[in-house]
């Protein structure tokens, strides 16, 4: 069905450069847009008014689109570039209008309640394969880029760690590889390794990890939950390269690393890298979020 946009407000809250994208695509249906808490043009925004606060462009909002990093550990939304950090709460979801819904990454449990309390509908889109797949590169190319800047020796010949073979880590994988490196893949799945060693990587099972550790420059893990510990930090070789790309609580316990005196780096938001093709890719998911939304409520 064709989504009334003209009678929509959709609010654009938290996030980085790439959230200038999605409400330019936003604004051009035709809906109104309001926007708070991600790096504000100077120019502005066609048809997008910045607000306040994100109750301000939350009120009377029928969508409210939030970051896709994901949330800190305090409940505040990924907004670099904010003041202060912004909350999503109870308060800010009543002053939504009615039927109301989230579109974001992956809600956490506190977000998940203040949205049933205020009767907030909540869509995620983290586990959309076509969109990873579709922002996957530029998050590859700002892990590289992150990589460049913060080693003393080069990709290629490097022997590195990747931990998970999800969408991120496979494409981090074959670029790594193609780069030359010496890709160590950690992974539980036996199709995971499998599809790592045909591209080129050598692969382990993730428990087996810490018997590899001594001889890895870098380790990067794009696992969500927290995997790396004690047991591998302690065997990399000194002022190893640690960084973790996923969204928080992370799968490296980064604080350790840095005691043992390697070189740290959470990796959040990297498809800012490229905001215009990132946002363009994360609006085409929003945008068919919406409309079954749309679709549901029509047939209701």
């Amino acid at each position: 069905m064709s989504v009334p946009w003209r009678q929509r407000v959709i609010a654009v809250v938290g996030g980085d450069r790439r959230e200038q994208e999605i409400a330019r695509r936003a604004a051009a249906t035709g809906a109104d847009v309001r926007a708070y808490g991600f790096p504000w043009p100077k120019g502005g925004i066609n048809r997008a008014t910045l607000c306040s606060s994100a109750k301000a462009a939350l009120n009377g909002a029928h969508y409210g689109l939030l970051p896709i990093p994901g949330l800190a550990d305090d409940g505040a939304l990924f907004a670099p570039s904010a003041a202060q950090p912004i909350f999503v709460g109870v308060p800010e979801l009543k002053s939504m209008a009615k039927g109301a819904h989230l579109i974001l990454g992956a809600a956490d449990h506190r977000l998940r309640a203040a949205a049933e309390q205020a009767g907030v509908g909540v869509a995620e889109y983290e586990g959309d394969r076509e969109l990873m797949l579709r922002r996957g590169p530029a998050i590859v190319e700002g892990a590289v880029g992150k990589i460049i800047e913060l080693t003393k020796i080069t990709i290629h010949n490097a022997a590195i760690g990747v931990v998970g073979q999800g969408t991120i880590g496979s494409l981090l994988t074959r670029t790594l590889v193609l780069l030359g490196a010496e890709v160590l893949v950690a992974a539980r799945s036996p199709v995971q390794r499998a599809a790592a060693e045909a591209i080129g990587a050598a692969a382990v099972h993730l428990d087996q990890l810490p018997e590899h550790a001594h001889r890895l420059s870098m380790l990067v893990s794009t696992v969500p939950v927290q995997v790396i510990g004690d047991e591998v930090l302690k065997r990399l070789p000194d002022a190893s390269l640690v960084m973790d790309l996923a969204v928080p609580p992370g799968g490296v316990d980064l604080d350790r690393a840095a005691q043992l005196g390697h070189v740290t780096c959470w990796a959040r938001g990297l498809g800012d890298r490229a905001p215009i093709t990132v946002g363009a890719s994360q609006w085409d998911g929003i945008h068919r979020r919406i409309e079954k939304i749309e679709e549901a409520v029509h047939e209701s």
